[in-house]
């Protein structure tokens, strides 16, 4: 019923994105070029809300979990209602992130919340208190990750979907039907979507689907993992290698530079790569070999010994840390993270 559910939700969507491009051009729903973007005509956006419904149609075919399933469907609804508002009036980022804040709110009071980690040599670390504040952040954290990389066609699409297939696949080697069949649903209006929006794109999702995928995606990491051992925890972060990184780097590049958090640039990862030289679709296929890369390594620490994971972690670590030296070559505001490296590699020296 799982992949039955992944093709129709596929088909929807592929069958949707049409009537939603026309419903964004006639409402005004449209993305302007200007200096900051990479496209060149005016663009219908919206395309979201194909991925939005073609979810809900999979939901309604898998009933999974009403313990979740009722408290998501609400939520998500915020979400998709506050993307909708920016994607046609361009809503200030105070009122979507009261959006983003109450939407985390509704899953959180619905129970997705991490109350301990279980941490090597059998400790435990309650987090008490601070278990609905660091679930928040998590939430809006990673919503906005994928908001942030919506910056080439296909790319937020694309990404999310290898972030849902790699969920998908640890969901059903687990065990955990609720978040296999949330990603299954969800994976498959993202693909259908993706027909649409991969180079040259004919539609953009906007607000209204990275911020509804980048919510999901938190959730259901979160549930997937919730309750666990410290590695364990570290399987959604790595999942979301890319998306976290690059908004990482994009806090840290603002303060530098005293911006506010909320000002736009061409500094991510993917406007870096063009400046190298790559083009659009191989800008966009290289961060999908990137964030490939992070899925592989998220399902071998789930899989292997304690040292292994130790293993895997510090190859990664110096993954991100060559992208970080190759970047740093085109955009000077990559610099201070580069000093920072420099610093470690030579603090371990002595």
């Amino acid at each position: 019923m799982l992949y039955l559910t992944l093709f129709i939700c596929f088909i929807s969507s592929v069958l949707l994105t049409p009537f939603v491009k026309k419903f964004a051009l006639k409402i005004g729903a449209t993305d302007k070029p200007d200096d900051r973007k990479v496209h060149s005509k005016v663009m219908p956006r919206l395309g979201g809300l194909a991925i939005y419904l073609s979810s809900i149609l999979g939901f309604y075919l898998l009933s999974p979990d009403k313990q979740y399933m009722i408290p998501l469907f609400a939520a998500s609804l915020i979400i998709v209602t506050t993307g909708f508002l920016d994607d046609i009036f361009e809503i200030s980022p105070k009122v979507k992130l009261l959006g983003q804040i109450i939407a985390a709110g509704i899953v959180i009071h619905g129970g997705v919340v991490v109350h301990f980690i279980n941490l090597p040599f059998d400790v435990r670390l309650d987090l008490g208190m601070w278990s609905i504040p660091l679930t928040l952040l998590w939430i809006i954290g990673i919503t906005n990750g994928i908001n942030l990389i919506d910056g080439l066609d296909g790319l937020a699409a694309g990404v999310s979907s290898i972030v849902l297939i790699t969920i998908s696949i640890m969901a059903i080697v687990n065990g955990n039907v609720f978040v296999a069949a949330v990603s299954f649903a969800v994976l498959g209006s993202t693909l259908g979507f993706l027909v649409y929006n991969f180079h040259p794109a004919k539609i953009f999702m906007g607000d209204t689907g990275s911020l509804y995928l980048g919510f999901i995606i938190a959730v259901i990491s979160l549930l997937g993992f919730k309750n666990i051992t410290l590695f364990s925890l570290l399987v959604p972060i790595i999942i979301l290698g890319v998306p976290i990184s690059d908004t990482i780097f994009a806090i840290i590049r603002r303060y530098v530079n005293n911006k506010p958090l909320s000002a736009p640039d061409k500094s991510h990862l993917h406007h870096c790569l063009q400046r190298l030289g790559f083009s659009h679709p191989i800008t966009v296929l290289i961060i999908y070999a990137m964030s490939a890369i992070f899925g592989i390594a998220a399902v071998l620490i789930e899989q292997t010994t304690l040292w292994g994971s130790f293993l895997i972690l510090m190859v990664l670590l110096l993954f991100v840390e060559l992208v970080v030296e190759i970047v740093g070559l085109v955009d000077t505001n990559y610099r201070p993270l580069l000093n920072f490296f420099h610093r470690v590699a030579s603090t371990r020296k002595i």
